[in-house]
């Protein structure tokens, strides 16, 4: 799966600020936070691809204005961040996933070693996000179940791979615990002809009208303002996680970066974005939390 990165508006502002400074110019309104910033350096965040617009809309630009270092996000499906992580391919500082068990694959010798603890921060619960001007939108819109309209004839329903993203992984269970209690194997069937996307892609599909429906968290739909329906009889949801990888250039940045998602002040960002915060919950190997960040943050 392709990766995206975007620079947030804050890292442009402090590029922007220092070739101002090597040519003798002013520095132009914001440029005292992009000096600190420059000063400061920058903490990289590999981030689950679903919270794209939180953390550079958001989220990025608000560390930064508050604490003073940079943010240079990167955003891909959790099980690909790993393997690249692994592979050494990509570096970074801070880890933000869409399910414990990315996590868990960096743990240990045998993983690298490159997580050693990890918090969980945020839900998001999976759901059917739709196109209203398709004929199963019409559908969804006026009550009809997902579950039958997803089995229409040529309807295209987008999902991502279960194999490098939990979303995908989400979604086989919901379907297939959905074809269990309604006795529909209608849904497995229809479930095998679903084309996978990446899930940086997935979003842009839907809205460029290739896709009549697909499968999201509610934070993507939040943030790409399409409708959606739960899937009710069943639930699923996104667990978010947190950790600083080991070997991480920057520890004071990674962990002043932990310090403020974790805190109870983000909660009403973090709803704004789609997600509901949970009491952050130290997992691993606590002993290696960093001192006093436990106690910051408030952690069961």
């Amino acid at each position: 799966m392709r990766e995206r990165r975007r620079p947030t508006i804050a890292a442009a502002a402090a590029l922007a600020a220092l070739a101002l400074a090597g040519c003798g110019g002013a520095a132009a309104t914001g440029g005292t936070t992009s000096a600190r910033a420059a000063a400061k350096g920058s903490v990289s965040v590999l981030y689950a691809g679903s919270l794209e617009d939180f953390m550079e809309e958001d989220l990025g630009p608000a560390f930064t204005k508050a604490t003073g270092f940079g943010f240079e996000g990167f955003g891909g499906g959790s099980e690909e961040l790993v393997a690249q992580v692994k592979g050494g391919v990509r570096r970074g500082d801070v880890f933000l996933s869409a399910a414990p068990s990315a996590d868990g694959e960096l743990q240990g010798a045998s993983n690298g070693g490159w997580v050693s603890w990890y918090s969980t921060f945020a839900v998001s619960a999976l759901v059917l996000g739709y196109n209203p001007h398709t004929d199963i939108g019409r559908e969804l819109a006026r009550g009809v179940p997902w579950y039958e309209a997803i089995t229409r004839k040529g309807v295209l329903v987008g999902r991502t791979d279960p194999k490098l993203d939990p979303k995908g992984r989400l979604t086989v269970e919901a379907i297939d615990a959905a074809a269990g209690r309604l006795h529909d194997s209608a849904l497995t069937k229809a479930l095998k002809g679903f084309p996978v996307f990446p899930e940086t892609a997935l979003v842009g599909r839907l809205q460029s009208g290739q896709l009549d429906a697909g499968f999201f968290y509610a934070v993507e739909a939040a943030a790409a303002k399409f409708p959606t329906v739960s899937l009710a009889p069943v639930e699923r949801y996104a667990r978010y996680t947190i950790s600083i990888l080991e070997r991480q250039t920057d520890s004071s940045g990674s962990e002043a970066f932990v310090r403020y998602l974790l805190s109870p002040r983000r909660a009403d960002s973090l709803k704004r974005s789609g997600l509901v915060a949970i009491k952050p919950q130290f997992h691993g190997r606590t002993s290696s939390v960093p001192a006093g960040l436990r106690n910051d943050v408030g952690a069961g």
